[in-house]
């Protein structure tokens, strides 16, 4: 048998039927799930993110805030801190959480652009 077929047919290992057992079969697959695979973990990454956000807003809201805010907020108070971590502390951690959040509440309070009186 050909390298590439043992190359292929290896990568194919535990697909249903005939695309584990035929070079015919097994090639597109095998094709077909590497792109897969390409794409999924791109896909990933963006998952991760909107879930991130999706908990961090959640848990902002019980504070009087939404999620912009409160990004907002952590950029005036030049708190750093990635929304893995933040996901992360509103699920686990809810006193840091909410010690973070007093202050990205006090700085967007001080830096409320004054109203014009009309």
């Amino acid at each position: 048998m050909k390298y590439r077929h043992k190359k292929v047919l290896k990568a194919a290992k535990g697909y249903y039927g005939a695309r584990s057992r035929t070079f015919r079969s097994a090639q597109p697959a095998v094709i077909r799930a590497a792109c897969n695979a390409y794409r999924g973990r791109k896909q990933k990454k963006r998952h991760f993110r909107r879930l991130w956000i999706v908990r961090i807003n959640a848990a902002v809201r019980q504070y009087g805030l939404n999620y912009s805010q409160f990004m907002h907020g952590l950029l005036q108070s030049n708190i750093k801190l990635n929304r893995a971590i933040l996901a992360e502390w509103a699920v686990l951690h809810s006193e840091r959480f909410e010690s973070i959040v007093q202050q990205a509440k006090e700085a967007l309070i001080t830096t409320a652009p004054a109203v014009k009186a009309a």
